[in-house]
């Protein structure tokens, strides 16, 4: 028979050693005191190709999916201003595209006038007005940042829009008198800024999802139907207004990015 020895039991291999004493004497057989009772997150090992053995939820995607609005946008309006203004292949593909779509007609005229400042800027204003007063009805925190924000925003589209028309100087259609000063397109820039920053300020106030679908389906609405009067009108080349579909993209973009670090959630309204 085999010999059977009294003395301390062997360690097999690939056994966890819990059950040996502690740094500190300590003889508890449950645990080594020579570690924490719980292992912090941090301290977790990684995963193979380097990740925290957990990984915790990241708020900041969203926010990094809006800066697309940003980038892509800026990208854009930076290549189509470069062919405007070198005169670039991408002017003859405006100018056929044009010479197909323009039909002066009374229908256009009325849609490219809703991108006029007289009928866009008052929209914004009744609007503007209304959420900042049930913003301090209902004791909403910083319930001017909003109104004043898209405020500063519609008086920054001429600061911007106008300069680039003096560098450029592209003249307009055949449908238009001789001149300069078409690109961007202003009404395109107007009608983005005014619509846009209304929903973006009054879609916090509404509780209904159908009501927030309608608000955007409805600003986008307006937006299309002056893009389309300008082209077909022969206001624009079809190339100021998708310039000005990027700039407004961008602006709106960071009027939503600077809200979102400021806002709290308001009693809706449906």
């Amino acid at each position: 028979m085999g010999d059977f020895r009294p003395g301390p039991p062997q360690l097999r291999p690939g056994r966890a050693l819990a059950h040996t004493t502690g740094a500190s004497g300590s003889e508890s057989p449950h645990r080594s005191d020579s570690r924490p009772p719980q292992t912090p997150r941090g301290g977790r090992p990684a995963d193979p190709d380097g990740r925290p053995g957990t990984t915790p939820p990241v708020p900041g995607r969203p926010t990094s999916f809006l800066w697309l609005f940003l980038a892509l946008p800026a990208f854009l309006f930076a290549v189509i201003t470069w062919q405007v203004a070198a005169d670039g292949p991408l002017l003859r593909l405006d100018t056929r595209l044009s010479r197909t779509l323009v039909h002066p007609d009374r229908a256009s005229e009325l849609l490219a006038d809703l991108g006029n400042v007289q009928v866009a800027v008052p929209v914004l204003v009744v609007v503007l007005g209304y959420v900042a007063w049930r913003g301090r009805a209902t004791g909403t925190d910083r319930w001017w940042l909003p109104p004043l924000a898209a405020a500063v925003l519609m008086a920054l589209v001429p600061a911007i829009v106008v300069p680039f028309k003096e560098l450029i100087a592209r003249g307009g259609t055949p449908a238009v008198p001789p001149g300069t000063g078409y690109y961007p397109s202003g009404h395109t820039a107007t009608a983005m800024i005014a619509y846009g920053a209304s929903t973006l300020v009054l879609l916090p106030w509404l509780r209904s999802a159908y009501a927030r679908r309608g608000a955007v389906i409805l600003c986008a609405a307006l937006v299309a139907c002056v893009s389309f009067g300008l082209v077909r009108r022969g206001y624009h080349w079809p190339l100021d207004v998708v310039a000005s579909w990027c700039l407004g993209t961008v602006l709106l973009a960071s009027l939503h990015l600077f809200l979102g670090r400021f806002r709290s959630d308001p009693p809706a309204f449906s």
